[in-house]
């Protein structure tokens, strides 16, 4: 099977991008910790595949940034710097509202569907107090938006946007901030039901094709939801001054 991306599993084809979508999926959620061997042996008996998709797939990986190549050591996870936290929350803050707008004006009856099912789902889960439940559907609710936008590389931009994000946040070094003495804790609950109330307010404006107002309200959750972020790691001040320093930025 030299040269070929694909693996049979249980008689049917694995596809090297079924492999990264996997590979991927354990970095995010911190299966592999940043800094970790990723050896192709090991990786293939892990999924049941043959070396030749995963070293595909470790090559994607590499290029979208959660694997970085080592001397002496190869493929590992790697460690992302709180500089690239800091440019991920800015990209962010600049192209969901985007996709949002192309999403009002270029959206079909299929998307609102899908949308408003995801919002009704949310809404109960979040009012149940199933908690766990919302990430898959969150993660489900914006890829389904950013497809709506109708540009498949806007979409596929914001997808990886969310994902990188929310892997840096959680894997770049540094101290958590401690909590303000009387500070009160918002109520994980409460927020979760404020959060899908604005998904089902940017649903109803994308369904109205009312750009503007769908643009708007992307850009408020997304400083709401980036500013959590800033919370849980905070990011050093940016300065007009720049470093002299040669070495590379990417860890």
């Amino acid at each position: 099977m030299s040269g070929d991306t694909n693996a049979v599993q249980g008689g049917r084809r694995i596809s090297a991008h079924a492999v990264c979508a996997a590979i991927r999926d354990d970095i995010v959620s911190g299966a592999y910790q940043p800094g970790s061997r990723l050896t192709e042996e090991l990786l293939a008996r892990r999924y049941g595949v043959s070396r030749v998709p995963v070293r595909e797939a470790l090559r994607t990986l590499e290029s979208e940034g959660f694997v970085t190549t080592r001397r002496h050591a190869g493929a590992c996870v790697a460690q992302p710097s709180e500089r690239e936290a800091a440019d991920l929350l800015d990209i962010r803050a600049l192209l969901e509202p985007l996709g949002a707008e192309r999403a009002a004006q270029r959206r079909t009856e299929a998307h609102l569907k899908v949308l408003r099912g995801l919002v009704r789902l949310g809404r109960e889960r979040a009012q149940g107090g199933r908690l766990g439940e919302l990430r898959p559907l969150g993660d489900w609710f914006h890829e389904t938006l950013a497809q709506a936008s109708g540009s498949p590389s806007l979409a596929a931009l914001l997808v990886q946007l969310r994902r990188k994000t929310a892997w840096v946040y959680a894997a770049a070094p540094g101290p958590r901030p401690a909590p303000l003495e009387g500070a009160v804790r918002p109520d994980p609950a409460a927020r979760a039901m404020e959060s899908w109330a604005e998904h089902g307010a940017l649903v109803d404006a994308v369904a109205r094709g009312d750009a503007d107002r769908a643009r708007a309200l992307a850009t408020v959750h997304t400083e709401r939801a980036l500013s959590e972020f800033r919370l849980r790691r905070p990011i050093p001040v940016r300065t007009s001054k720049h470093s002299v320093n040669t070495a590379s930025g990417r860890n």
